[in-house]
């Protein structure tokens, strides 16, 4: 034990050992502190201010003022993106400048954007208005030129007067005139002309017809241009529409009609010569209002494009100064006002970082009274803290996505890295699939630093988070896959010839008869000879399924032995004897006697029937066995442990509870007073430790339902538990057969034709299959079930994980949409 004690520590194997800090900060240091402590990330601060409102922080109004800032630069780039460009993803170089400077300038050019959306908006809507004038007294000049009749030589006549003739004359006051409706005529009928959007355009017509009882002409046409709708931004395709009708009443009814469908109504003179004036004039403005547009939407442009050079470097100014001023309100003033105490905790490796931040903080405030950081005693639990990099991060977030780790825990992280690929290879093993799984984790590495910068989708982000993972997955795949030998189900002789060969010359193309060993055992793997014969699935079965059980129990064993690792670490005695022991006696009186059955039978080859010895172990223990009896005195064996297994389920279920009781009435009746730990690590100890101070009274009871609950689910758990691994062996065959199938029954079924085309459809389809079914669905599969193995049958025999991760205040973690 001096041995496992003196071993250095590992990185992983426990969370980084954390201290509690106070800080007393002079005013006019704060700032600087914290922002230097932002810049480090090793100190998370523990709010003093829990119990007040945001609005009764010393610091509500800076909070306020960089969340006005935050909503301007939010401003500045929807209007750049709306406009189609992009902010700079480099800041621009340019000299730092105070935060009041700053709101300023955005204050400025937040008046100015707003100003010059307003003028393009008027701009807009004039342009538009004038654009459907220009498209209603065109379509609207053929319909009423074709209701009286005119020839077609009058239409070619206007439609050249209008479109040729470019000596235009200033007539504003007759469109003034014309812009009340003229809608006289000598007959009594008349007629209003508009615009309106062509999906409202037939529940249009339908409410005119039934408004004026069918009394009334419609007249409708595509309008030559789309116009640009300024709330959508879009264009919108529209229809010119003129109304024939009679009556004061009925033209009422059309306009309220028009008016609610968002129909544009427009006058057109009856006059051929008025209309052809008004045109003239309609264009004249056009021409003017789009040099105008586009003026001013070049100015906008360049302002944007200014802003856009330094959009970044303010956002990230504001976010940080935010975020420093909302940690300043988790500090405290003393009784002084003078001073900012803060509380918090850090990693004990990070002191001397911290104080030298510290020390330069003080220097740059000028402050003639340093910054005062000590180390305060707690009854508090630390937070959990891991260093990990780009490949370890991603095992760690497997694990913490179950639970985070008690502060000091062993961390199943560790193991998980090998333990997980591993398991989700022995389900899905095919060197074949493995190499494709391989090519593509390869592609997402060489593309870290690219891939990295860029925003990503969630299943993007998700695969591109888990690269290290698939790498080892497809590795591990690989190598399961030549142990199976299987390259899409297609077996190979790659480390050298079969051992079986054909009984005579007769059967020289038999696979599944006549077949009779000749040399040893193929050197690595499945003998490829297996593949197609009638005993192919009972022995892969066969193979599977124990393998299944073996690595089950391993691994269940390794997660008590580091049951054991945490017992001895936190000092727990108790759990050592009342929990460890006779958990590892429980386990391995059955099931770790089965997989030794397993073994040995491999070894010997004997044809002993496994089941009848497990099933009869418990049913006849003292009967003989027989042609089942693999070893010399395994009947008496099987007796011992069948005992010791009875023996550990009450080993595990009455001490400990008992125990405890009397430890507790010892502790606090004053009769052992040697009990009264004194060390740090008392403060850390699991709640069903033995050295737990209870102040309150002891409920035994609880806490012997509490050791029953944990005994039966342990008993029951190891039994469906090893059930559970049998998975491995499920997931594994059905891959393999999901292969055959693909490959048999689509490609070697298309390849067997002389068409082409039947032949690039089954390799198509074959594609599809492996790429969506194999490679996408399956990988999942294996992947959750993997998962599942992990959080249940391996970390649930020691991991806690009741703990809370250190969230250090750090300007690295902040994220893009923090405001």
């Amino acid at each position: 034990m001096e041995y496992i004690d003196n071993l250095p520590p590992m990185d992983l194997m426990r969370s980084e050992k954390m201290t509690f800090v106070q800080l007393i900060i002079p005013v006019e240091s704060a700032h600087p502190a914290i922002t230097y402590l932002g810049q480090l990330g090793l100190l998370q601060f523990r709010d003093l201010n829990a119990d007040k409102s945001p609005f009764q922080r010393t610091f509500v109004n800076q909070v306020k003022r960089c969340a006005e800032m935050s909503r301007k630069l939010r401003f500045f780039k929807d209007q750049i993106q709306k406009a189609g460009m992009l902010p700079s993803p480099r800041p621009a170089s340019q000299p730092d400048i105070e935060l009041e400077e700053l709101e300023i300038q955005l204050a400025e050019h937040e008046h100015e954007l707003i100003e010059m959306n307003g003028n393009s908006d008027k701009l807009r809507q004039s342009y538009n208005e004038l654009l459907e004038f220009k498209m209603v007294l065109q379509k609207a000049s053929d319909f009423l030129v074709s209701s009286r009749s005119h020839t077609t030589a009058q239409e070619t006549e206007l439609s050249e007067n209008v479109y040729s003739n470019d000596n235009y004359t200033d007539t504003a006051s007759l469109l003034e005139q014309e812009m009340q409706p003229e809608l006289s005529n000598q007959s009594g009928v008349r007629f209003i002309s508009g615009i309106i959007c062509k999906s409202k355009v037939l529940q249009f017509e339908r409410m005119l017809f039934r408004a004026t009882r069918g009394n009334m002409l419609f007249h409708q046409g595509v309008a030559d241009e789309e116009i640009l709708d300024p709330s959508s931004n879009e264009m919108v395709e529209k229809i010119v529409f003129v109304v024939f009708f009679s009556g004061e009443q009925a033209r009422s009814k059309i306009l309220k009609i028009c008016e609610a469908f968002g129909a544009n109504c427009y006058p057109v003179p009856e006059d051929m010569t008025k209309r052809r004036q008004i045109t003239r004039e309609v264009v004249s403005r056009l021409s003017e209002l789009e040099t105008t547009l586009d003026v001013g939407l070049r100015h906008r442009d360049k302002a944007l494009t200014s802003i856009g050079f330094h959009l970044t470097k303010w956002m990230n100014m504001v976010r940080r100064e935010k975020a420093v001023y909302d940690t300043l309100n988790m500090l405290n003033f003393d009784v002084t006002k003078k001073c900012l105490v803060g509380e918090g905790w850090c990693p004990i490796f990070a002191k001397i970082k911290i104080q030298e931040a510290l020390q330069r903080a003080t220097m740059d405030s000028n402050s003639q009274v340093g910054i005062i950081f000590h180390v305060m005693d707690t009854v508090d639990s630390p937070p959990t803290y891991f260093r990990t990099n780009c490949f370890t991060n991603a095992y760690q977030e497997i694990v913490d996505a179950y639970g985070v780790a008690k502060y000091q825990e062993v961390n199943p992280a560790v193991y998980t890295i090998v333990t997980f690929p591993f398991l989700f290879a022995v389900m899905f093993g095919d060197w074949g699939h493995g190499i494709c799984l391989l090519l593509g984790a390869l592609v997402l590495i060489s593309k870290e630093s690219k891939l990295s910068s860029q925003k990503l989708g969630s299943f993007m982000e998700m695969l591109f988070g888990g690269r290290y993972v698939l790498l080892l997955m497809s590795i591990f795949s690989i190598y399961c896959g030549l142990i199976y030998n299987e390259f899409f189900s297609v077996p190979f002789h790659i480390f050298g010839g079969s051992a079986y060969k054909c009984r005579d010359a007769s059967c020289s193309d038999a696979q599944t008869v006549g077949l009779i060993k000749y040399s040893d055992p193929y050197p690595f793997g499945v003998d490829p000879s297996w593949r197609g014969s009638r005993s192919e699935l009972p022995f892969l079965n066969s193979l599977k399924m124990k393998m299944s059980i073996l690595l089950g129990v391993v691994q269940m064993n390794l997660g008590i032995i580091l049951s054991y690792f945490n017992a001895r670490f936190f000092n727990s005695s108790l759990d050592i004897k009342y929990q460890f022991v006779p958990q590892v006696i429980f386990l391995n009186s059955l099931f770790g006697y089965l997989s030794l059955l397993v073994v040995v039978k491999w070894c010997t080859g004997s044809q002993a029937d496994l089941y009848h010895v497990m099933i009869y172990m418990f049913l006849s223990p003292f009967e003989a066995l027989g042609e089942n009896q693999l070893f010399w005195g395994q009947s008496v064996l099987q007796v011992i442990l069948l005992l010791l297994a009875l023996v550990a389920v009450p080993w595990m279920l009455f001490p400990k509870p008992f125990i405890l009781k009397r430890l507790h009435t010892e502790r606090f009746q004053g009769g052992t007073y040697g009990l009264l730990g004194t060390s740090e690590l008392d403060i850390y100890e699991e709640p069903d430790s033995a050295r737990q101070h209870h102040h309150e009274e002891f409920n035994f009871s609880e806490v012997f339902v509490h050791q029953m609950i944990h005994s039966i689910e342990f008993v029951l758990g190891a039994v469906s538990n090893t059930a559970s691994y049998l998975r491995l062996w499920a997931l594994s065959l059905a891959h393999s057969e999901l292969s055959t199938v693909f490959y048999e029954k689509v490609l070697l079924l298309a390849w067997g034709y002389d068409s082409l085309v039947i032949r690039l459809i089954g390799l198509s389809v074959f594609a599809f299959a492996t790429t969506f079914i194999l490679l996408m669905m399956e990988t999942l599969s294996a992947f959750l079930h993997a998962l599942r193995l992990h959080w249940v049958e391996f970390q649930n025999k020691f991991y806690h994980g009741d703990g809370y991760k250190f969230n250090p205040f750090s300007f690295a973690s902040l994220a893009d949409d923090d405001d």
